[in-house]
């Protein structure tokens, strides 16, 4: 959920980063501009009043004239020129004529761009306007024009034709300023957005993992609804009281089932007697009474099944490092002489290796597993117990001969009072492996089946072989 929200988040920081960043840098930009244009601005204001007193040479020559602010105004244009490397010149309004001054000496009326409308609009008498912006990655020229004024009438205009690198390197530069704070807002916005994100989600994973705990059988699990927002510490309390709730409905189910149960045995124990007392009063073989005495064992094993589940689900695991190799070779052999009078070979592959697990709960899961492998399987067939280890988990598979189950029969093999419709005249209550599943799941264990070929069953029992965390 983390890594969907957190890109979102991001997003959306990013989005409204740039919608600050770009306006704030096109107005860095034209500031930057605008600084330029003013100042060319007084400089051809400047040059306009120099040139509003020159008087018009005779014939339009440039010489033997009375008037010494023409040389003046040159003077001017060419140290503008030199120190700034900005072209300067006064043009009269018929451009017939030769400059008024300019410089440098080869430049004339611009004749085309901004510059020939800039000189237009000066002619008209308007003041200078802000000409279009030029951008750092542009190579362009700031060209600014102002009217020559006499007596109400435009005789000249001054134009400046300005190189732009050095603002368009301040504005790079500003732009590069930008771009850092941008990097660094975007750094705090990540951070503050990992924290938020963090303080939204724990919550959530701590239900999560709560949640998974209890799915896997450790039913004390609880959320802290210490930190988050209030909605998701709401959601905590609610949770906590709704899994108080399950755990006494399933607490007053193990009861009932425990209670009904034991109080059951009794009476089925007296009515087995009364059945006994009632076979000494009938004929020796009679089908009737031995019918109903295999099914008054059947009963009373079904009920002694149901006692040792409801137990099972009950019982606190006792974890030990244990032995696994060991422990499974104890139980081959003890199952061994059972095998023996079948005719079944039980072997056993059990190599040393350790985990945690309730050595007598795994003991029982064990014994209901290979119970179940030496039931179904044919004398003459072979059962074979083997302990391995992967790293993480330690694994005990025991493979039988029998004639195995179909997919659909494998998905409902360990369900409660569940037997396959061909193995409906074999001994049992479809409960054992239930119980040994109970069993290994109180420890953190687990039970899985699968096919054995060319046939059989595979049951795998898995135990952690680390310290399950409570």
């Amino acid at each position: 959920m983390r890594t969907r929200l957190l890109p979102l988040l991001i997003v959306l920081m990013a989005a409204v980063l740039l919608a600050l960043g770009i306006p704030l840098a096109v107005s860095l930009a034209a500031a930057r501009q605008q600084e330029v244009v003013v100042d060319r601005i007084d400089d051809t204001a400047r040059f306009a009043a120099l040139a509003q007193y020159v008087t018009d040479p005779p014939g339009g020559s440039r010489v033997n004239t009375a008037n010494g602010r023409r040389e003046t105004l040159q003077r001017e244009l060419d140290q503008y020129n030199l120190v700034y490397g900005i072209k300067a010149g006064v043009f009269y309004r018929e451009n017939k004529q030769p400059p008024m001054a300019n410089a440098p000496l080869d430049w004339g009326v611009p004749t085309e761009g901004e510059g020939l409308e800039a000189f237009r609009e000066a002619l008209l008498g308007r003041r200078p306007h802000n000409p279009e912006q030029v951008w750092p990655w542009q190579d362009g020229r700031l060209v600014v024009a102002s009217p020559v004024i006499r007596d109400g009438d435009v005789i000249a205009v001054v134009v400046t034709d300005s190189p732009t690198d050095q603002m368009r390197s301040k504005t790079l530069r500003g732009w590069f300023v930008i771009a850092a704070g941008e990097a660094a807002a975007m750094l705090v916005a990540l951070a503050a957005a990992l924290s938020l994100t963090g303080w939204v989600l724990k919550p959530v994973r701590v239900l999560d993992v709560t949640t998974h705990a209890i799915a896997s059988g450790r039913l004390k699990s609880r959320v802290a609804v210490a930190s988050g927002p209030p909605e998701l510490r709401r959601l905590a309390r609610s949770f906590n009281e709704m899994a108080d709730n399950v755990e006494d409905v399933l607490e007053q189910q193990r009861a009932f089932v425990a209670d009904a149960s034991h109080q059951l045995r009794n009476p089925l124990a007296a009515l087995l007697l009364r059945i006994e007392l009632l076979a000494l009063e009938l004929p020796e073989g009679n089908q009737e009474i031995a019918a109903v005495r295999t099914e008054g064992k059947r009963l009373a094993q079904v009920l002694d099944d149901l006692l040792d589940l409801a137990l099972a689900e009950h019982v606190e695991a006792d974890l030990r490092l244990t032995d696994i190799g060991e422990l499974a070779a104890e139980r081959v052999a003890s199952w061994s002489p059972l095998a023996d009078d079948k005719g079944v070979t039980l072997v056993g592959d059990c190599p040393a290796t350790t985990a945690w697990a309730d050595p007598v709960a795994l003991s029982s899961a064990l014994d209901a597993v290979i119970d179940n492998a030496l039931k179904f399987t044919p004398a003459g067939e072979e059962v074979r117990v083997e302990v391995a280890s992967n790293g993480a988990f330690s694994t005990v598979v025991v493979s039988d001969r029998g004639p195995g189950l179909g997919d659909e029969e494998l998905e409902r093999v360990g369900d409660r009072f569940w037997r396959s419709t061909a193995h409906q005249n074999i001994k049992g209550s479809g409960l054992g492996l239930s119980i040994s599943r109970a069993l290994l799941a109180a420890g953190g264990g687990s039970i899985s089946y699968g096919r054995h070929e060319p046939h059989g069953l595979q049951v795998t029992v898995t135990v952690p072989r680390a310290r399950p965390v409570a």
